[in-house]
């Protein structure tokens, strides 16, 4: 049995794939998350008594605490889902996220390196895959998608630091012959994600009568992926992916928010009708909450995949649409109630971040 080191494990996106390891493969899965304030125990309840499983609490930034893991778990691969990732908490505190997505990704490039120099019979088979996204490469027009020979042009500290982050995954191939390869994914939705992010801050606004902010006119649009789809594909790159490339992986689902917002409200009434939630003081519908605001400084207008080349070269396709997808989400957040009210820190109460004064 081999081990997997999966950073960022209690986070969003990586805690459903470690769900998704545990149960598509026979790796032990060790998880390293720092538990900041988008990474939670809560999340991996599921799994926290699967023999399988193990958690070290640590910073990847922390070039001690990381060299120590290399070294106690001799890992076959590594899945890197740790950084700060929220746009918005980007323009309000950027040191943060150049700490976190660059300085802690280049601290594990540096611990796989040392590692392999010292266990050289492991570096033909180890793996070091590096989950990005598709806002390092800016923003579309009206037409096109992006592909892995996008030029990169992001626009906010979030993106620009997951560039810099893919670039020196990149070097580290080139240079060091360490065995990279880099997932650019669309955006993600799904059970588990922190209520900062549009999907779920609308669900749980909506549900409590509360305002949905849609910036500016609502139409920059956005490629949706459900989460379990997208940690199929990144295990799928893990497995069947060549080294030194890179990944494109979306849903085909483009929207533009306020359409999204509309569809989170439609689900809502099918669920949880209006007309019955008291918190909505008398409103007909959850539609009539929404609430248009000011627009986000440097705001992406549309992004959009092309996934082509991961479902040609590995066969990975998206068993999801939006509709299923979202419905599940709607259920999921109305079933687990708890989780919601557990994970939000004291210090967040779901207001807007990310505005300049």
């Amino acid at each position: 049995m081999t081990t997997l080191i999966v950073t960022g494990g209690a986070g969003f996106i990586g805690s459903n794939f470690v769900r998704h390891a545990l149960a598509r493969t026979s790796h032990r899965i060790l998880v390293l998350d720092a538990l900041t304030y988008a990474g939670n125990r809560e999340s991996l309840s599921e799994v926290e008594n699967d023999p399988r499983f193990a958690f070290v609490q640590a910073d990847i930034a922390d070039r001690a605490a990381v060299r120590e893991v290399f070294r106690a778990e001799r890992p076959a691969a590594i899945v890197n889902f740790a950084a700060e990732t929220h746009v918005d908490r980007s323009i309000d505190d950027p040191f943060g996220f150049v700490r976190t997505n660059v300085l802690g990704t280049f601290e594990l490039l540096e611990a796989a390196r040392h590692f392999l120099k010292a266990e050289p019979a492991a570096r033909d088979a180890f793996r070091f895959v590096h989950v990005s996204t598709d806002e390092v490469y800016g923003s579309l027009g009206a037409t096109g998608l992006f592909q892995e020979t996008t030029p990169y042009a992001p626009n906010s500290p979030y993106s620009a630091s997951k560039a810099g982050a893919d670039h020196l995954v990149r070097a580290y191939q080139e240079t060091y012959g360490l065995n990279t390869l880099i997932t650019n994914c669309s955006n993600n939705y799904g059970p588990f994600q922190f209520p900062e992010k549009l999907v779920p801050l609308m669900i749980l606004n909506a549900l409590e009568g509360k305002p949905l902010p849609i910036y500016g006119d609502g139409a920059n649009v956005r490629d949706w992926l459900y989460v379990e789809d997208h940690c199929s594909g990144i295990r799928l790159a893990l497995e069947r992916g060549t080294p030194g490339e890179k990944y494109n992986i979306g849903g085909g689902n483009e929207k533009k928010n306020v359409e999204v917002v509309d569809a989170i409200c439609d689900a809502l009434e099918a669920e949880r009708p209006a007309a019955g939630n008291a918190a909505l003081s008398g409103k007909k519908s959850y539609r009539e909450l929404k609430t248009f605001v000011k627009d986000r400084p440097g705001h992406d207008r549309r992004y959009a995949i092309d996934s082509s080349k991961i479902q040609k070269e590995l066969g990975w396709r998206p068993e999801h649409d939006f509709a299923s997808g979202l419905r599940a989400t709607v259920r999921w957040y109305l079933d687990n109630a708890a989780w919601s009210a557990s994970v939000q820190s004291g210090k967040y109460q779901r207001e807007r971040l990310g505005q300049l004064r």
